[in-house]
């Protein structure tokens, strides 16, 4: 299981899209910005934060930290908006927390920085979970320590939202000429070499295993969470093995790249980190 902390304060919502993560501290003495179960994308998106996190970190790509944070419904009492405060206390028990990143950049800061090699395995990965949220309007990394970070992983897996249709998207086209380094020269071709033999079955049912039973839902409402995992495991691995249907429009889509659509400065920027630093001044 993931390692399992207890909020102990509420520092701020992050007002962001439409599920006001928030800040909080842990008795771990961490800081971590906290994914409700009770927001309005539903706690899938907490499975699919968990699964493509864990896989992308046992493929060897960086990704922050993630916990379980048990939060309790006192923790709300001192928020003045209404909203947030109702969805703290709807949100009572175990939620998802992602490591905080104090003083990261945001990806355009160091963009022309992405090596051919990691960009290929980020975007060969993104295709593989079917991630439609990686785009240059909005990147979802960051660069924090001069190293890429990859965050947001919640509109990925698509199909666990209609399982009846999950088959549909085994061998589904994945949509590269929006990606946010598509530009980057993506060694896509070498990025399958490199990772496809290490996604396992073994791999995928330990990645499935540190998702909370409670978070599971599968098609059936009296579906066990075991078996709901094995739906996970097999989906992955049939996408996987359909790699020929779309990995050569990965790979075609990665040569032709495209003309980079910069956005101004900090606009991709998660309010949380702050403003940007000042042009110039380099990460420590």
């Amino acid at each position: 299981m993931l390692p399992a902390v207890t909020a102990t304060r509420y520092v701020t919502p992050l007002r962001e899209g439409g599920s006001l993560p928030g800040l909080m501290e842990a008795d771990d003495l961490g800081t971590y910005v906290v994914k409700w179960r009770a927001a309005g994308q539903g706690v899938k998106v907490l499975v699919a934060e968990v699964v493509c996190g864990e896989l992308a970190r046992a493929l060897s790509l960086p990704v922050p930290a993630l916990v379980t944070v048990d939060v309790a419904p006192e923790l709300a009492v001192g928020e003045p908006d209404v909203e947030v405060q109702e969805l703290l206390q709807r949100s009572a028990g175990v939620n998802l927390g992602l490591d905080y990143l104090p003083g990261a950049l945001d990806f355009e800061a160091g963009a022309d920085g992405v090596a051919p090699e990691l960009a290929g395995r980020v975007l060969w990965f993104d295709a593989l979970v079917g991630n439609v949220d990686r785009s240059w309007r909005n990147p979802n990394m960051l660069f924090w320590h001069g190293r890429l970070q990859l965050i947001d992983h919640g509109a990925t897996l698509t199909f666990h939202h209609h399982w009846p249709g999950a088959a549909a998207a085994v061998a589904r086209p994945y949509d590269a000429t929006q990606h946010a380094l598509v530009d980057c020269s993506p060694d896509v071709r070498a990025a399958d070499a490199a990772l496809a033999a290490r996604v396992t079955r073994p791999l995928l049912e330990q990645v499935l295993r540190q998702v909370p039973d409670d978070w599971l839902d599968g098609p059936a409402p009296d579906d066990a969470p075991d078996a709901v995992r094995a739906r996970y495991v097999d989906q992955l691995l049939a996408r996987l093995a359909a790699r020929d249907a779309w990995l050569p429009p990965l790979v075609a889509a990665a040569a032709e790249g495209g003309s980079r659509r910069r956005a101004p400065r900090g606009e991709n920027r998660p309010s949380w980190l702050g403003p940007p630093p000042p042009a110039g001044m380099n990460q420590r």
